[in-house]
């Protein structure tokens, strides 16, 4: 019997429109995807050029917070020839900061006029520093600057950060 001979095919498959739609579906989200939007906090600094004369501001009108090292937060609200490590206290993030606030404010002789000042030390971290301006937010402090710590309260804070003997 005489055979029969048939040539042998192989089914091959061509993946180029596929590619080609796989990049039309990755080019298509990419583009109709909104990325999240960065949270920015308003922060009005004044102009330098304006004020000549920073003003007074009244102790029991003021209240100084000193962001320190190890997520520690002193306060103090006093005049810097009185200010030792007796006037300067410890309190922490979150509510007893925001207590804190409002009951100074409270107890302010203006409270139209109360002022918070954040001086943050060379050992503060940036989480310090945005905790405290969201407690002048959450607690709708209208009056607050983030200034350099002076020599006097350094010194404080230092001696207050030694360790006992």
């Amino acid at each position: 019997m005489a055979e029969i001979t048939t040539s042998a095919r192989t089914a091959r498959v061509d993946m180029t429109p596929m590619v080609d739609l796989g990049f039309l579906l990755i080019t298509f989200f990419m583009f109709t995807t909104t990325f999240s939007t960065p949270n920015v906090m308003k922060l009005t600094m004044p102009d330098n050029s304006v004020i000549d004369i920073p003003p007074e501001i009244a102790e029991s009108n003021s209240l100084t917070l000193i962001l320190g090292k190890d997520n520690k937060l002193f306060w103090h609200q006093t005049n810097f020839e009185k200010l030792s490590t007796n006037y300067l206290f410890e309190v922490g993030y979150g509510t007893s900061l925001r207590q804190l606030i409002l009951q100074k404010r409270k107890k302010a002789r203006e409270e139209e006029n109360f002022t918070v000042i954040i001086r943050p030390t060379d050992d503060a971290n940036y989480k310090n520093a945005v905790d405290a301006l969201d407690e002048m937010m959450i607690t709708n402090q209208q009056r607050y600057v983030v200034a350099d710590l002076t020599p006097k309260e350094k010194q404080v804070y230092e001696a207050k950060q030694a360790p006992m003997p």
